[in-house]
């Protein structure tokens, strides 16, 4: 039994950018197969849908006692008020942040796994922030926090997910 495959491939190379800020995510391998199974989202390819969209935004990282603190701030109301309403849909889902290279994750953070995480809804955007009781996770957290802070400073993209869906996006 062979399957048909279509010629796409992984789409590389940074988001672009789509419609009103949109940053595009990549696309996912085996789309336009007919087996199902390669349609999966595969482990560690952030779980995203082909070609999502997620807002565009700025965002700021910073410890905080117990852990860590994420500003994410649009330039205009409409794309602060799509990144406030997925995060409004998705609470209370794991949280995670991920760092892009052309394309491809570089590092992924499960912040869900170590503490917990709130949003809270700013006037251009919202807050994530992630603590904990437990000195060992505060550390994980903070050190998560140095990490991404790292990793954005040359360009990196980084991505705010919640139960790996993109919420919001800063791209370099």
């Amino acid at each position: 039994m062979s399957t048909m495959t279509s010629d796409r491939g992984m789409m590389m190379g940074m988001p672009s950018m789509g419609m009103g800020g949109m940053a595009m995510g990549p696309m996912m391998p085996g789309m336009g197969t007919m087996n199902p199974m390669m349609n999966m989202p595969m482990a560690g390819m952030m779980g995203q849908m082909p070609a999502m969209m997620a807002p565009r935004c700025s965002m700021k990282m910073e410890k905080c006692p117990g852990g860590m603190m994420v500003a994410c701030t649009a330039d205009d109301k409409t794309t602060a008020m799509m990144m406030q309403n997925l995060c409004n849909m998705m609470a209370g889902g794991m949280c995670s942040m991920c760092c892009m290279m052309n394309g491809m994750m570089t590092c992924c953070c499960n912040l869900g796994a170590m503490g917990m995480c709130k949003m809270e809804m700013m006037e251009m955007g919202c807050r994530m922030t992630c603590t904990s009781g437990d000195k060992n996770c505060e550390k994980m957290i903070q050190a998560c926090c140095d990490c991404m802070n790292q990793m954005m400073m040359p360009g990196m993209t980084c991505c705010m997910m919640m139960n790996g869906m993109p919420v919001c996006c800063m791209v370099m």
